[in-house]
C-alpha cells in the first residue's frame, strides 16, 4: 500500500502546484444532483445543442480498469473489490487526461464534468490542480420523483442498484457527501440550481434559460 500512495503522490494532478488549464480558455461545468435527478439525460441534450464534452469520472473508472496497459486498472480492481473509494487523485487525473485528449484530438473547450465533486475536499483538489469551475449545474429533485424514476429503470436496467433499499442508501450518501459541495458553491454564486421534478423537456427550456443568463449561449 506504501508503494500504491508513493504513485498516486507522483501524478501530475496531486503534484502540480497551479490549474493545468486557464479557465479563461476552458469552460469546466460540474453537474450534480441524487440519484435519479435526470443528470445523464440533461448532459446528453447540453453536449448535443452546445458543443459540451461529456466526461462521468464513474465511466471514466470502468473504462480504465479494462483497459489494456493501464497504470491504474489494478488499483481501481483492488479498491473496488475491497469496497474502498478509488483514491481522488487517480480519479481526478483521468479527467484532466480525458480533457487534454479532447482538447488536442477534438478541439473542445466546454466541459460537463457528471457525477463529480461527490466531497468537498474532491472539488478543492481538482480546482486546484486542474481548472477551477464556472459554475455547478445542480439538478434539485424530490426523493420521491428520483426514487419513482430509479425504479421505473430498474425494470429494464438490470442494475443491481435500483432497487428501494439501496436506492435510499444512495440517497442519504448524497445528502451528506455531495450537498455540502452545493452549499459550498452556493455561497460563492456558483450554483445554477434547476427545479428537477418536472418532466425532461421542461427542464431543458429552465436549463437554457439559465445557462444564457451566465454568459453560454445555445448552439455555441
Amino acid at each position: 500500500m506504501a508503494s500504491t500512495e508513493a504513485q498516486i503522490q507522483q501524478l501530475p494532478a496531486a503534484s502540480r502546484g497551479k490549474p493545468a488549464f486557464d479557465p479563461e480558455k476552458i469552460t469546466v461545468i460540474f453537474v450534480l444532483g441524487g440519484p435519479g435527478a435526470g443528470k445523464g439525460t440533461q448532459c446528453e441534450n447540453l453536449k448535443r445543442d452546445y458543443s459540451f464534452k461529456h466526461l462521468s469520472a464513474g465511466d471514466l473508472l470502468r473504462e480504465e480498469q479494462d483497459r489494456p496497459g493501464s497504470q491504474f486498472g489494478q488499483l481501481i480492481k483492488d479498491y473496488i473489490r475491497e469496497g474502498k473509494i478509488v483514491p481522488m487523485e487517480v480519479t481526478i487525473q483521468l479527467l484532466e487526461n480525458a480533457m487534454r485528449a479532447a482538447i488536442d484530438d477534438e478541439g473542445k473547450t466546454k466541459f460537463l464534468i457528471d457525477g463529480f465533486p461527490r466531497k468537498v475536499d474532491q472539488a478543492h483538489a481538482f480546482e486546484a490542480s486542474v481548472c477551477p469551475s464556472k459554475f455547478t449545474l445542480f439538478f434539485d429533485c424530490s426523493e420521491e420523483v428520483m426514487e419513482a424514476r430509479l425504479l421505473n429503470r430498474g425494470k429494464t436496467s438490470g442494475r443491481a442498484d435500483d432497487n428501494p433499499e439501496s436506492i435510499r442508501k444512495r440517497f442519504r450518501t448524497f445528502v451528506e457527501t455531495s450537498m455540502p459541495v452545493v452549499d459550498e458553491f452556493s455561497a460563492q454564486d456558483r450554483v445554477v440550481r434547476i427545479e428537477a421534478n418536472q418532466p425532461p423537456t421542461a427542464i431543458y427550456d429552465i436549463v437554457k434559460v439559465r445557462l444564457a443568463a451566465r454568459g453560454i449561449a445555445f448552439g455555441s
